[in-house]
């Protein structure tokens, strides 16, 4: 069985892309400052941080699999310190980011992401980086972005006080696995299991106004 078919891969990254630019188009400048279920950041450090990791796409993908990515990757460290890691990565690139609005943040993107996307059919099989002996490759790794476009689409729109659920929820159970291999993830709805695996399990129930995109999938 195929477990990370490319084209429904890159339709999931692509999608939430466009859902993520969406979601921005519904907020005001009063939303931005909105509270996320993402630590103790605000929708517009949310979107920063998003333009931060579609820039660190195309660095990783020129220098991988010896770039940044791999050799935190490569660290002799449990999972769960390199999640410190990562965090503290993602922190000094937000304070580097200065202050953006949200709407240049989600703009900026957008536009990395879809050019960086073009690069990955053709690298698709390249390894990316390595994990305790491992080769992770393009495509696995672009499984474990699909999740992040999505469950900070999901933040975004809790921010407002809506729920999202993405289109392929399948597909970013499978990009979990395969692209995030130090983090275990459950089983069940697909979904769910994601938002559990991210931290997100409890916060999950009980809202009352979905969020749907306006695109067709």
């Amino acid at each position: 069985m195929d477990l990370w078919p490319r084209a429904r891969t890159l339709a999931s990254f692509l999608d939430g892309v466009t859902v993520i630019g969406e979601l921005a188009a519904t907020f005001t400048t009063v939303d931005w400052h909105a509270p996320t279920p993402c630590g103790d950041w605000r929708a517009v450090d949310l979107a920063g941080h998003l333009r931060c990791v579609a820039d660190d796409l195309g660095e990783n993908l020129d220098t991988a699999p010896y770039g940044r990515l791999a050799t935190l990757m490569a660290a002799d460290v449990d999972a769960e310190e390199r999640d410190r890691m990562l965090a503290r990565q993602n922190a000094a690139e937000l304070v580097a980011l200065g202050r953006v609005t949200g709407p240049v943040s989600v703009r900026a993107f957008a536009a990395a992401a879809r050019a960086h996307a073009r690069r990955l059919p053709e690298l698709w099989g390249r390894t990316y980086y390595r994990y305790r002996g491992d080769d992770v490759t393009v495509g696995e790794a672009v499984g474990a972005l699909c999740v992040e476009w999505h469950v900070h689409a999901w933040d975004l729109a809790r921010a407002r006080g809506m729920d999202y659920r993405p289109a392929d929820p399948a597909t970013l159970l499978a990009g979990w696995r395969t692209g995030l291999p130090h983090r275990p993830v459950g089983g069940g709805d697909p979904w769910l299991a994601v938002l559990r695996a991210y931290g997100r399990g409890a916060l999950a129930e009980g809202v009352s106004a979905p969020w749907s995109p306006k695109h067709a999938v």
